[in-house]
Protein backbone atom coordinates (compact mmCIF):
# COMPACT_ATOMS: atom_id res chain seq x y z
CA UNK A 1 0.00 0.00 0.00
CA UNK A 2 1.31 3.57 -1.17
CA UNK A 3 1.58 6.30 1.88
CA UNK A 4 1.13 9.06 -0.13
CA UNK A 5 1.18 12.82 1.78
CA UNK A 6 -1.66 13.95 3.56
CA UNK A 7 -2.82 16.60 2.62
CA UNK A 8 -4.35 17.75 6.02
CA UNK A 9 -1.06 16.75 8.26
CA UNK A 10 1.73 19.68 8.31
CA UNK A 11 4.57 16.97 9.08
CA UNK A 12 8.06 18.46 8.32
CA UNK A 13 8.70 14.66 7.18
CA UNK A 14 5.45 13.52 5.99
CA UNK A 15 2.88 15.76 5.63
CA UNK A 16 1.23 16.84 2.39
CA UNK A 17 0.43 20.52 3.89
CA UNK A 18 3.76 21.59 4.73
CA UNK A 19 5.04 23.78 1.26
CA UNK A 20 8.55 23.89 3.06
CA UNK A 21 8.74 19.78 4.38
CA UNK A 22 9.85 16.94 2.80
CA UNK A 23 6.45 15.27 1.68
CA UNK A 24 7.97 12.12 1.77
CA UNK A 25 5.76 8.97 0.48
CA UNK A 26 6.47 5.33 1.57
CA UNK A 27 5.21 1.72 1.01
CA UNK A 28 3.20 -0.21 3.88
CA UNK A 29 4.74 -4.21 3.10
CA UNK A 30 2.05 -5.88 5.24
CA UNK A 31 3.11 -9.50 4.53
CA UNK A 32 6.63 -8.53 5.73
CA UNK A 33 5.81 -5.98 8.29
CA UNK A 34 7.93 -2.96 7.07
CA UNK A 35 7.56 0.30 5.36
CA UNK A 36 9.99 1.35 2.35
CA UNK A 37 10.47 4.77 0.73
CA UNK A 38 12.76 5.46 -2.53
CA UNK A 39 13.78 8.78 -2.21
CA UNK A 40 15.74 11.61 -4.58
CA UNK A 41 16.32 14.44 -1.92
CA UNK A 42 17.45 17.56 -3.20
CA UNK A 43 20.51 19.72 -2.23
CA UNK A 44 17.96 21.90 -0.73
CA UNK A 45 18.41 19.67 2.38
CA UNK A 46 21.89 20.02 2.08
CA UNK A 47 24.18 20.29 5.21
CA UNK A 48 28.28 19.63 3.81
CA UNK A 49 28.45 20.41 0.22
CA UNK A 50 26.97 16.90 -1.93
CA UNK A 51 25.41 15.54 1.40
CA UNK A 52 22.28 15.55 3.67
CA UNK A 53 22.10 17.14 6.10
CA UNK A 54 22.57 14.92 9.82
CA UNK A 55 19.57 16.34 10.99
CA UNK A 56 17.37 15.37 7.72
CA UNK A 57 19.29 11.81 7.94
CA UNK A 58 17.69 11.56 10.86
CA UNK A 59 14.49 12.63 10.24
CA UNK A 60 13.83 10.28 7.56
CA UNK A 61 14.93 7.53 9.88
CA UNK A 62 12.51 8.98 12.19
CA UNK A 63 10.00 9.01 9.97
CA UNK A 64 9.76 5.38 8.66
CA UNK A 65 10.22 4.29 12.09
CA UNK A 66 7.16 6.06 13.15
CA UNK A 67 4.96 4.59 10.42
CA UNK A 68 5.65 0.88 11.59
CA UNK A 69 2.97 1.78 13.79
CA UNK A 70 0.41 1.54 10.97
CA UNK A 71 0.70 -1.93 11.44
CA UNK A 72 -1.12 -2.29 14.76
CA UNK A 73 -2.84 1.33 14.17
CA UNK A 74 -0.77 2.73 17.06
CA UNK A 75 -0.53 5.79 18.09
CA UNK A 76 3.22 6.99 18.86
CA UNK A 77 5.85 9.30 19.55
CA UNK A 78 9.27 9.36 19.44
CA UNK A 79 10.85 8.61 22.89
CA UNK A 80 14.41 8.15 22.21
CA UNK A 81 16.52 8.22 18.39
CA UNK A 82 19.87 7.13 17.65
CA UNK A 83 21.37 7.47 14.15
CA UNK A 84 24.93 5.57 13.39
CA UNK A 85 25.92 7.76 10.27
CA UNK A 86 28.21 4.76 8.50
CA UNK A 87 28.99 7.07 5.57
CA UNK A 88 28.16 10.31 4.05
CA UNK A 89 24.25 10.06 2.56
CA UNK A 90 24.50 12.17 -1.02
CA UNK A 91 21.74 14.24 -2.62
CA UNK A 92 20.05 14.05 -5.68
CA UNK A 93 20.90 10.24 -5.57
CA UNK A 94 18.36 7.50 -5.53
CA UNK A 95 18.14 6.22 -2.08
CA UNK A 96 16.04 3.52 -0.21
CA UNK A 97 14.86 4.00 3.59
CA UNK A 98 13.54 0.87 5.28
CA UNK A 99 11.95 0.62 8.91
CA UNK A 100 10.87 -2.71 11.11
CA UNK A 101 9.61 -3.29 14.81
CA UNK A 102 12.38 -5.16 17.01
CA UNK A 103 9.93 -5.94 20.37
CA UNK A 104 7.43 -4.02 22.07
CA UNK A 105 7.73 -3.52 26.13
CA UNK A 106 4.60 -2.04 27.58
CA UNK A 107 3.94 1.24 25.84
CA UNK A 108 7.89 0.94 24.86
CA UNK A 109 7.52 0.38 20.98
CA UNK A 110 11.41 -0.82 19.57
CA UNK A 111 12.15 0.18 15.81
CA UNK A 112 15.04 0.22 13.36
CA UNK A 113 15.44 1.38 10.24
CA UNK A 114 18.19 1.73 7.24
CA UNK A 115 19.38 4.30 4.48
CA UNK A 116 20.88 2.33 1.77
CA UNK A 117 22.27 3.56 -1.92
CA UNK A 118 21.73 1.77 -5.08
CA UNK A 119 24.47 -0.81 -4.80
CA UNK A 120 22.35 -1.76 -1.41
CA UNK A 121 25.38 -0.24 0.55
CA UNK A 122 23.94 1.15 4.55
CA UNK A 123 24.77 4.52 4.58
CA UNK A 124 22.94 5.48 7.90
CA UNK A 125 21.19 3.30 10.22
CA UNK A 126 18.32 4.30 13.22
CA UNK A 127 17.51 2.69 16.53
CA UNK A 128 14.52 4.45 18.19
CA UNK A 129 12.09 3.67 20.75
CA UNK A 130 8.27 4.84 20.29
CA UNK A 131 6.02 5.18 22.89
CA UNK A 132 2.28 4.45 22.62
CA UNK A 133 0.17 7.34 23.50
CA UNK A 134 -3.51 7.31 23.91
CA UNK A 135 -3.92 10.44 21.48
CA UNK A 136 -7.94 11.63 22.34
CA UNK A 137 -6.43 11.82 25.92
CA UNK A 138 -3.67 14.27 24.99
CA UNK A 139 -5.60 16.04 22.68
CA UNK A 140 -7.87 16.80 25.53
CA UNK A 141 -4.97 17.88 28.11
CA UNK A 142 -3.53 20.10 25.54
CA UNK A 143 -6.79 21.83 24.99
CA UNK A 144 -7.33 22.21 28.54
CA UNK A 145 -3.48 23.85 28.42
CA UNK A 146 -4.64 26.36 26.18
CA UNK A 147 -7.63 27.18 27.27
CA UNK A 148 -5.53 28.00 30.81
CA UNK A 149 -2.92 29.94 28.86
CA UNK A 150 -5.76 32.45 27.54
Amino acid sequence: MLLKPNPTNHCFGCGGANPRGMQLTFEQDDAAKRIRGKFRISPDYQGGVGFLHGGIVATVLDEVMAKVSRFREDHAVTGELTVEYLQPVPVDRDLTVEGWEVKRDGRSLYREGEIRDVSGAVLARGRGRFVQIDLEALRRKLGAREKATH
